[in-house]
């Protein structure tokens, strides 16, 4: 029977077991039988009682549930968001494939597919996801393997047209979802093969759970656990075993969290401090329309542009009381960061300049304290 999302964070992931609260599996490996019983545990796609790196009960549980959640057959856990990224590519790409990329997309990614895939003979064609048609007309047929998109960007929040993505033909299209969740946007519905998340941030929602995921079919994500398990990217039990509690409050922390960032992106809007301010459900934000045609929630991701500079930022963000400078997001905090100087470390002038990812740029991760002494926080520091 079909459900709201939000129902769906409370009943995914249960199994076949009574218990309300998921089994923590330890264990790294597991007693077989008999010598021909190892041979079957060994040779099995996701053996679940075997060996911890291809598969454990815990990190199953935790994949059924993100499965449930994004209306697909399957997911796949790893050891961290990054660890999702590079084993997905280096399962479907090989020397000589190429890449379509947005040339927003989250740092590290975008460094792993200018450094070690440029170094394996993987080569990646950066597009403007704002430009319609950009993606398809990158592709190279027969040599483009793979399409990635980001969507909402982190940290400028630009939007890619998803439907216009799952359109094209050919290439696996994959999209992280990471801002938005599950409960924000399911990119799936819209004919993309892969979502992808760095279920540390939101999904797990606490700041105590290191994990990446993706889901689609299970015939695909078959092919890709064939080379995780080399890989090595594996998720830990503990980690599934907290974003799986991170789920069943998905929800409800999702909506406070993302009405609290548009009442603070509202507030900041006319500050006169402040160049600019991001999160696509502003009525200034310039993809707006699209945004709110294939997103639930706008996201728990505020992006702000102040006057001055990195010089401005630094003493600004050592006057917040509330929020934290950390560089991850999604907890029940609300943390500040300075992507040219953290997320984006490392990347180059020009490739910053096309994330538009100024000096002055400082993205906000939106936690669950109440709305209005946040706002007072961060406009208190804002005062000279």
């Amino acid at each position: 029977m079909p459900q709201n999302p939000d129902t769906t964070a409370i009943t995914a992931g249960r199994g076949d077991s009574a218990a309300l609260a998921p089994g923590l599996w330890t264990t790294t490996v597991w007693e077989s039988e008999s010598l021909d019983d190892a041979t079957k545990r060994a040779t099995s796609l996701r053996s679940t009682e075997f060996y911890s790196r291809f598969a454990n009960p815990t990190v199953t549980q935790f994949e059924q549930a993100i499965a449930e959640l994004e209306g697909t057959e399957a997911a796949l856990a790893f050891g961290s968001g990054m660890g999702a990224v590079a084993s997905l590519v280096l399962s479907l790409c090989g020397q000589g494939s190429h890449i379509v990329a947005q040339n927003n997309l989250y740092g590290a990614t975008l460094a792993f597919l200018l450094g070690p895939c440029a170094r394996f003979g993987i080569d990646t064609t950066l597009v403007d996801p704002t430009v319609p048609g950009a993606f398809a007309d990158a592709v190279i047929p027969g040599r483009t393997m793979l399409v990635i998109a980001e969507t909402p960007s982190n940290p400028r929040l630009s939007i890619t047209n998803l439907a216009e993505l799952g359109a094209i033909k050919g290439p696996f299209t994959v999209v992280d979802s990471t801002l938005a969740t599950p409960m924000g946007q399911r990119p799936l519905d819209f004919g993309i093969d892969i979502v992808l998340h760095s279920a540390t941030k939101g999904i797990g929602g606490h700041n105590d759970a290191l994990l990446g995921v993706i889901a689609g079919e299970r015939e695909l994500l078959n092919d890709v656990w064939s080379y995780s398990v080399m890989h090595g990217a594996s998720a830990s039990p503990h980690d599934a075993h907290n974003a799986l509690r991170g789920i069943r409050t998905l929800a409800v922390r999702t909506e406070r969290q993302n009405k609290t960032a548009l009442t603070l992106a509202h507030a900041l809007e006319s500050h006169p401090s402040i160049n600019a301010v991001h999160h696509p459900f502003l009525e200034s934000h310039p993809q707006q329309k699209l945004a709110k045609s294939q997103m639930r929630y706008g996201g728990t991701i505020v992006a702000v542009e102040l006057k001055g500079g990195f010089d401005v930022c630094n003493s600004f963000v050592k006057k917040l009381k509330l929020a934290h400078i950390a560089t991850s997001f999604g907890g029940p905090e609300t943390l500040v960061c300075h992507p040219a100087t953290s997320t984006q470390a490392g990347l180059s002038v020009d490739a910053l300049d096309a994330m538009g990812v100024t000096q002055g740029l400082l993205r906000f991760s939106i936690g669950l304290e109440d709305a209005d002494d946040l706002v007072n926080d961060i406009t208190n520091a804002l005062k000279n």
